[in-house]
């Protein structure tokens, strides 16, 4: 960065001079890119722009005209000022003709009281010149190293703003089109302040080309992604005011630099999933496992658009089921267009929601209901959007509808309502619990189908499923079922098969040979051969009962 007229008359080696501004003092922030020594009227053909004319006067014309032209010249080559020193020329004052030209065409006029050494001048500003190029060289290198390794390393975008901010020592929000904050690095100031009717405030900063500055907001704007397809923009948010002239802002160097990594970054991660559903799936995954605080989230949320406070939140997981074991790619891919196409059924039903990956096979939704928003009604037809989307044939059946789920469908689980952040983790829990369940479980009662699962929905079945990898309900299987078991394995039986027909045909015996396809005399025999092996008397309903839920609660561990 090159020092102003104002730095330069500040120095030691000028002060000297007791320099007085007589002209153009609203133009002291010119950058002076170099100091030039003359006394002839015509060097304005000798200047290339940025230059600090010094001279003694001594050759100046004498006529209001060349004087006025002499000024002319010397602003439209772009000289950063002219300074003359007085007791050669002039004495006690400049030409009236001379300082009334340089208050016309904006040109900085400086009279020094006391003579000088210029060459003393000349050396002092060159080495401040010289001086801010090496730091502006080595700044750009520290610019580019940096980025460079966020780049090799494929960092988050999160880590990209956070970098930019850190070297630029001021707040950076990346944005996408629709001017929702994707990331942003508040540079140790109030994030709230910083976000504050964020997209408002942005739609209202529109500069001209890729990079620009905003002296009304102090808002450094660049574009991120290829040109023709930009996806979003990167912001150093500064203070207001304008820029030296025909300088451009000291940290455009770096945003871009920044935008650039941002938008290499987009193009390693476009196949697997879209920057929206990254930062989604941050928001989710620091409610579950509280590593973001309550006001985080509700902040980083609101920016994105979905907000929560004042919301009744509802969790809600999406699992595959009746999907073969696939390859770690073409599952990664199945997650990722189950994951859009829930966003996609987001929008349609013009819900407000967080969705994203939970895991390799789930995804995870925090919808946020309005205080005119049926519950029921939004759930249900988020479920019909999303099967009609994912084209599996035919909107899924609801309860009482009197279909069965399509086959390959997502179990859709949903977890209670809740009225607060603060609680927003134990909905998304408790969904993950039961779309866990619902995977697992039986149609209901008469063959319906729901379009989605609550706790009440998965029964005991869930119940046990959820409880599958306690030690205690294992022990209770094998206390229960472990000789018959043992029975079948040894003499290749199905005494257990047979015990499963009995109870789930409701200890109709006659129902449960029919069932078997067995005669009744064969069946009765199996099931008293069940009675001597595990000790029990199948007439008794505590017994039969034991032994049902022993049944599912295998079931459930074998799974």
């Amino acid at each position: 960065m090159f020092p102003t007229v104002a730095r330069v008359l500040d120095l030691d080696a000028v002060r000297r001079g007791m320099p007085q501004v007589v002209a153009g003092a609203d133009r002291l922030q010119r950058p002076v890119r170099w100091v030039h020594v003359s006394e002839l009227p015509d060097i304005a053909g000798m200047l290339q722009g940025g230059e600090l004319v010094l001279t003694t006067g001594i050759a100046l014309p004498e006529d209001r005209e060349g004087l006025a032209r002499y000024v002319r010249e010397l602003s439209e080559v772009g000289a950063a000022g002219l300074v003359v020193e007085f007791g050669r020329r002039y004495f006690d004052t400049l030409p009236r003709a001379l300082v009334q030209a340089a208050e016309q065409y904006g040109l900085p006029l400086v009279a020094l009281r006391r003579e000088l050494r210029f060459v003393a001048v000349t050396e002092a500003v060159h080495a401040l010149v010289v001086n801010a190029q090496l730091e502006e060289l080595r700044s750009s290198e520290a610019v580019h190293q940096t980025f460079n390794e966020l780049a090799v390393e494929g960092a988050e975008p999160a880590e990209v703003v956070r970098q930019v901010a850190r070297m630029a020592g001021a707040p950076a929000v990346l944005e996408n089109l629709a001017h929702q904050v994707l990331a942003y690095d508040a540079a140790g100031r109030d994030a709230e302040a910083l976000l504050e009717d964020w997209e408002r405030r942005s739609r209202g900063v529109r500069p001209e080309g890729r990079t620009g500055y905003d002296p009304r907001t102090g808002w450094l704007v660049t574009a991120v992604g290829a040109r023709g397809h930009d996806w979003g923009r990167l912001v150093l948010v500064g203070e207001p005011g304008p820029l030296p002239e025909e300088l451009p802002h000291r940290h455009t160097v770096l945003l871009e630099r920044g935008a650039a990594t941002l938008a290499l970054g987009r193009l390693l991660v476009r196949d697997r999933e879209s920057l929206e559903r990254q930062t989604h799936r941050t928001l989710l995954s620091g409610i579950l496992t509280h590593a973001l605080t309550v006001s985080e989230v509700a902040l980083r949320a609101q920016a994105l658009g979905v907000p929560l406070e004042g919301r009744r939140l509802v969790g809600v997981v999406l699992r595959q089921r009746g999907r073969p074991a696939a390859a770690a790619l073409e599952a990664q891919a199945r997650l990722r267009d189950l994951t859009e196409t829930a966003a996609a059924a987001v929008r349609e039903r013009r819900m407000s929601a967080l969705v994203g990956p939970l895991d390799d096979d789930g995804v995870g939704l925090l919808v946020a209901l309005g205080p005119h928003d049926d519950e029921h009604a939004s759930l249900d037809g988020f479920a019909a959007a999303l099967e009609r989307l994912l084209g599996e044939g035919g909107r899924p059946g609801r309860a009482g509808s009197g279909g069965a789920a399509p086959e390959g469908a997502p179990v859709v689980a949903v977890g209670s309502s809740v009225g607060s952040v603060r609680d927003a983790r134990r909905t998304l829990v408790e969904a993950t619990q039961v779309a866990d369940a619902a995977l697992h479980d039986a149609p209901l009662p008469g063959g319906r189908a729901a379009s989605y699962y609550r706790l009440p929905d998965v029964r005991l079945r869930g119940l046990l499923h959820l409880l599958r990898d306690d030690a205690r309900l294992q022990t209770y299987v094998e206390r229960e079922l472990g000789p018959l078991l043992a029975y079948d394995a040894e003499h290749g039986t199905q005494l257990t098969a047979m015990l499963r027909t009995y109870l789930e045909q409701g200890r109709n015996k006659s129902a449960a040979a029919d069932a078997a396809h067995l005669s009744r005399p064969s069946f009765y025999d199996r099931l008293h051969r069940v009675e001597r092996v595990l000790g029990v008397d199948l007439d008794q309903v505590e017994s039969c009962l034991s032994l049902h839920v022993a049944l599912l609660a295998l079931d459930a561990v074998r799974r």
